[in-house]
């Protein structure tokens, strides 16, 4: 670690046109004293979830054993590299009030931070995601962001019961009458990133984009001036972080010029990437630079929407996801249902490589965040709401002991995992929603079977 007489301010940035690229947590941010003392900065906590729409195999996703000697099922099998930053999660249900009908997938996604079911919404509903933005806004500059990977249609209804459309196609809300859309096109976040200018006109986002040509561009002079005044170790860290928002801003502008094609039989965004893959590996990159230069700590992520129609030709399914995970048990379905499922931990294990592989503090970025990944339903063939698929990813500065398989008692409140992990991000909270309580031991060990009883 570099002392310093004066320490590189936490929030410093790179001004050039229309830009404000924010640097990551450099040696030369940790005062001097603390250098001396050989203590590291407190590490920031990060919170992230993904959701994935229209449930799961789940005779492929649980594993039959508890506790650290769990088996790696095939839906977790990307997952494996990280097995030691897993947490997998059974017994988890978004039970819906007495007397509530329909809605199904509506109560899938917005159970899943929520804890509120749309049949009985109430005005002060917020989800926790958002009850975290609130306390952790004021070390960042960007509350939160709300990332997907389809576009947000928040009109009409979309669901049995006439439940509005915004249930399906977010699981972020700042209150009961403020749903957050989830932005899938890259070049949007990377300019909320990126950019300082707020205003959102068309017109002028290209202007400035013109007038700049490219985000790093524009922070040359600064980034000459600061690798002068930066030891050897941060100037290879900051080589590294640009070169990473460079490649960034190459692919979205790869994107954008293939959008400007004619693509007969496809309607795409502007901006947005042909693949699924290229799509889901920018937004996560996008996320991973916002937690890298602690732009924000709280991000969600829909890899899909409730009752989707994506198909996944990519991998051989070329039929429509939702109707297929009406599988009715029939082998043929639940194989090509099981194999979108696993692309999807996929496209989630890349991001953890990639924040595994990323320096924070004294340690990474995965060792330092919580990311709550799943599904707000199990059998989407029954609309199951009990036993859901849930994992959690990170050691959240470690306050997550990682690399077992919990069994909690059945329909054990998912909002108990909410008040948990709120509990982790410094944010004291008794309750929430049909909450009873905090689940215990996801952060030491439960016993030789990690099985509970009495939550």
């Amino acid at each position: 670690m570099m002392i310093t007489k004066k320490a590189i301010s936490r929030r410093a940035v790179l001004r050039g046109v229309g830009a404000a690229v924010a640097l990551p947590l450099l040696d030369g941010m940790v005062p001097a004293l603390s250098a001396l003392r050989k203590t590291a900065a407190k590490p920031a906590v990060r919170f992230g979830a993904v959701y994935v729409p229209n449930g799961m195999v789940m005779q492929s996703f649980t594993p039959a054993t508890t506790g650290a000697g769990f088996e790696i099922t095939p839906i977790l099998q990307p997952l494996a590299p990280y097995r030691d930053r897993l947490l997998v999660l059974s017994g988890l249900a978004s039970t819906p009030p007495p007397g509530i009908s329909g809605g199904s997938h509506s109560r899938a996604a917005t159970k899943f931070l929520t804890a509120e079911h749309p049949g009985a919404w109430i005005p002060d509903a917020i989800s926790m995601d958002q009850i975290a933005a609130q306390e952790l806004r004021k070390q960042t500059p960007l509350a939160s962001l709300e990332l997907g990977l389809e576009g947000a249609n928040f009109a009409g209804s979309c669901d049995s019961g006439g439940f509005s459309c915004a249930f399906s196609y977010t699981i972020s809300w700042a209150s009961g009458s403020t749903p957050l859309p989830m932005e899938h096109n890259p070049r949007a976040v990377f300019e909320r990133l990126f950019g300082d200018n707020d205003s959102t006109d068309p017109a002028a986002r290209r202007a400035r984009r013109e007038a700049q040509r490219s985000i790093l561009d524009s922070v040359s002079a600064d980034v000459a001036r600061l690798q002068r005044e930066l030891g050897a170790g941060d100037r290879v860290k900051v080589g590294a972080y640009l070169d990473a928002v460079r490649d960034v801003e190459r692919r979205i502008e790869i994107a954008e010029a293939q959008g400007e094609q004619e693509v007969p039989l496809l309607e795409r965004p502007r901006g947005v990437p042909a693949t699924l893959a290229e799509h889901a590996g920018l937004m996560y990159d996008l996320q991973l630079l916002a937690w890298q230069t602690d732009r924000t700590r709280v991000c969600t992520f829909m890899a899909g929407h409730e009752l989707s129609g994506r198909t996944y030709r990519e991998i051989g399914v070329p039929d429509a996801h939702h109707p297929l995970s009406h599988h009715r048990n029939v082998p043929e379905a639940l194989a090509k249902l099981t194999k979108i499922n696993t692309y999807h931990t996929t496209l989630f294990s890349s991001f953890l490589e990639k924040l595994a592989a990323t320096p924070d503090g004294d340690g990474s970025l995965l060792d330092h965040a919580m990311i709550m990944y799943g599904a707000g339903m199990s059998d989407s063939n029954r609309h199951a709401y009990y036993d859901l698929p849930i994992v959690l990813a990170g050691g959240g500065a470690g306050q997550l002991k990682g690399g077992r398989h919990l069994v909690y008692p059945s329909r054990t409140p998912l909002a108990n995992l909410h008040v948990s992990l709120l509990d982790k991000l410094g944010v004291d909270i008794d309750r929430i929603g049909d909450s009873t309580g905090a689940l215990p031991r996801l952060a030491g060990p439960v016993g030789p079977a990690d099985r509970l009883t009495g939550v």
